[in-house]
């Protein structure tokens, strides 16, 4: 007769945020910081404020020319506006399961 033996269990993990998730908090951060009403980023930059608002609550994945036209209108390049948001996920990261130990499988090379 077999035996059957437990499996270790493995820590559990946090799923990775998604892009579009830190990318639309990085354009509600930037939006708020200028005190810019929605609806006036919106305007100038050819959106709808229904779509801006999907966009900084992560609902929409907008494409690279939304993206572009959201940064113009709050005068950010989209290379501050990268870097922004590589940078919130890397916080999240350092404050997440795998900063207290957790082998995540991931070699990252500096």
């Amino acid at each position: 007769m077999a035996e059957i033996i437990p499996m270790p269990k493995r820590p559990t993990r946090e799923p990775e945020p998604l892009w579009r998730d830190a990318l639309g908090e990085q354009l509600r951060r930037i939006r708020h910081d200028r005190g810019e009403r929605l609806a006036d980023t919106a305007e100038r930059a050819g959106v709808s404020p229904q779509y801006l608002s999907e966009m900084e609550r992560g609902l929409k994945e907008p494409s690279s020319e939304m993206i572009a036209a959201v940064a113009g209108a709050l005068e950010v390049t989209l290379v501050d506006l990268t870097a922004a948001v590589v940078d919130e996920l890397r916080d999240r990261r350092a404050t997440g399961p795998a900063a207290v130990g957790v082998h995540t499988g991931l070699v990252l090379v500096a």
